[in-house]
């Protein structure tokens, strides 16, 4: 894996029909969201004050989406750090491996809904912000061995919030 920064993290919009009796928004694998999805879940009930996710991958790539309500997505790479807010269910959130992200500020009502492109596997997460540091630390390794990295994944950053 390369290593990748916040600014690799994208703000996809999705395709919304608009109709008067209410709004579908269409979400396609390997076509408006930049990965085959294997894995669909979504946290509901958030109490005032907790946050989700706190966590990065190895491999398995994310795709956030406010389906209800808004959050903020606080993203970081090990140097840099990013704020997402997602308060539109037509706006997704891609985030590659390599990056920790936390969700936080949840507003009342309000769902997470995560689409993955790969099934849960324990040993994909890391958990610990020290252990994080020291992952992106040997990726930083590996890029300054010469290995050339190349980024697959990532979409352009089109809008900071949506």
């Amino acid at each position: 894996m390369c290593k990748v920064t916040v600014y690799d993290c994208s703000i996809v919009e999705l395709p919304k029909i608009e109709n008067r009796a209410g709004n579908i928004t269409l979400i396609h694998g390997n076509v408006n969201v930049p990965f085959d999805i294997k894995r669909v879940f979504y946290s509901y009930d958030i109490l005032g004050g907790e946050a989700r996710g706190g966590h990065a991958h190895k491999v398995c790539l994310e795709f956030l989406i406010a389906a209800s309500g808004s959050f903020e997505v606080m993203l970081d790479d090990g140097v840099n750090k990013r704020s997402v807010l997602l308060n539109r269910p037509f706006y997704g959130l891609h985030i590659p491996p390599g990056i920790w992200a936390a969700e936080q500020g949840f507003s009342s009502g309000s769902i997470c809904l995560v689409l993955a492109s790969d099934l849960y596997e324990k040993e994909d997460y890391i958990r610990d912000s020290d252990d994080f540091l020291q992952y992106v630390k040997t990726l930083n390794n590996i890029k300054q061995g010469g290995i050339k990295c190349i980024n697959l994944y990532c979409l352009p950053v089109r809008k900071e919030a949506a």
